[in-house]
């Protein structure tokens, strides 16, 4: 019975976690935090904890029964007390995923009850894929269950260190490599660079853009802060390789730039004669001539950098790189632009279609004016405005060139 004495023992006492503002790490901070029952070593956080501490009071039980009376016998099995202590034990090596639950968060991480003889920790810097100040900014919280991945023990008291960031960043790889294979283009925010390319964000991994694969007319510097249009081009997570294109990104973008159709963009600078606007990591044009039906004699008093657009697309140029937009075809009435460019950003679309349309009905009738003087295509307009076969009384076996009189010459 000693054997199990020993380890009922060890059941009975448990450091009380600081709730101070930030964690202790020193051998005398550790030497000088009280000592308390179990019982209020958790605060009975929650249901799970108070299942725990009844258990724990039945092993105390047992274990004064055991040191005073050891003939009379315990209340449990000696395979259901194995069974508690599986219930409560797990394999701690680093890297094994463990359930657990946050019962308190102070400025430095969150502690978490993983069911162990001493409380697990949670650091601030390992709680979430992005930089934040404070763990409650990734929605850790008290009461919070979560899974998480053991990454170290501190040789103090044999806590283990847990983390979550680790857990994610295999879940972004995962997703890099799903939309690699989709080939889709997504977006990053260039935070970094060097003499090589830049440096971008994307799903929370860090990767590298070469200027060779930058398609942009503006420095680095200018493109610091920015989000781009990007696509994979490597993945590779065993030797932390992460390269990226803007170039691939901007042709596919580029390919979808039809003339007439809307999109959605960003004004980047103002100049006298108009407003350069992205669309997607595409520089285009606004001329100040197509801003408004009215008359505009100050750009800044309609536009500013930053302002989010919905204009259409009025030329391409692939070779040059150059996009015409407009937002004055898409004004309901004229001059809605300066009054009320809320609206023209709410029926964008629609007074986009009826653009089109009018353009579509303008080159039929082009076209069927061009057949009007061009008998010999076999088409004609029909008085309905209808183009079919060219409609004649000929007869059925043809004309008889012999009968045509000769053409007269002029005297």
């Amino acid at each position: 019975m000693a054997s199990l004495a020993q380890q009922l023992s060890a059941l009975r006492w448990s450091p009380l976690p600081s709730t101070s503002s930030s964690r202790p790490t020193t051998t005398h901070n550790r030497r000088t935090r009280t000592l308390l029952p179990v019982v209020c070593s958790v605060a009975l956080s929650n249901a799970q904890n108070r299942e725990r501490v009844k258990l724990k009071e039945l092993f105390e039980q047992a274990y004064e029964r055991c040191r005073t009376a050891p003939m009379e016998g315990v209340s449990f099995t000696v395979d259901q007390f194995t069974e508690a202590l599986e219930k409560y034990d797990f394999d701690s090596e680093v890297g094994t995923k463990i359930k657990g639950t946050v019962f308190a968060v102070d400025a430095s991480g969150a502690y978490v009850d993983v069911t162990a003889k001493s409380t697990a920790y949670l650091p601030l810097q390992e709680a979430c894929i992005h930089r934040i100040k404070h763990v409650q900014a990734a929605g850790i919280v008290p009461g919070l269950r979560e899974e998480f991945v053991v990454i170290g023990e501190n040789e103090v008291d044999d806590g283990l260190i847990l983390s979550l960031k680790a857990i994610q960043f295999d879940l972004a790889w995962e997703r890099c490599r799903q939309l690699q294979a989709e080939d889709a283009v997504v977006k990053g925010k260039i935070v970094n660079g060097n003499k090589g390319g830049l440096v971008a964000e994307v799903e929370g991994l860090k990767g590298f853009v070469p200027f060779s694969q930058i398609s942009s007319k503006l420095s680095g510097e200018e493109l610091l802060e920015k989000e781009l249009p990007l696509k994979f081009v490597e993945v590779d997570e065993e030797q932390s390789r992460l390269i990226l294109s803007h170039r691939k990104a901007a042709a596919d973008s580029q390919g979808q730039l039809g003339i007439g159709s809307v999109v959605t963009g960003t004004v980047q600078s103002l100049k006298p004669y108009g407003a350069f606007v992205d669309i997607g990591g595409i520089s285009g044009l606004l001329h100040v001539s197509q801003i408004s039906h009215d008359r505009i004699t100050d750009i800044a008093a309609v536009l500013q950098p930053g302002d989010i657009l919905k204009v259409m697309i009025l030329s391409h140029d692939r070779e040059r790189g150059r996009v015409s937009l407009s937002t004055k075809k898409l004004e309901p009435t004229p001059g809605d632009m300066i009054r009320n460019p809320k609206l023209v950003f709410e029926k964008a679309e629609e007074m986009a279609q009826t653009f089109r349309q009018r353009i579509a009905q303008a080159e039929a009738m082009a076209r069927a004016d061009m057949l009007r003087f061009q008998p010999e295509s076999g088409l004609t307009l029909s008085n309905e405005g209808i183009l079919g076969p060219l409609s004649s009384e000929l007869p059925a076996e043809g004309v008889d060139f012999n009968k045509v009189p000769p053409a007269e010459k002029d005297s």
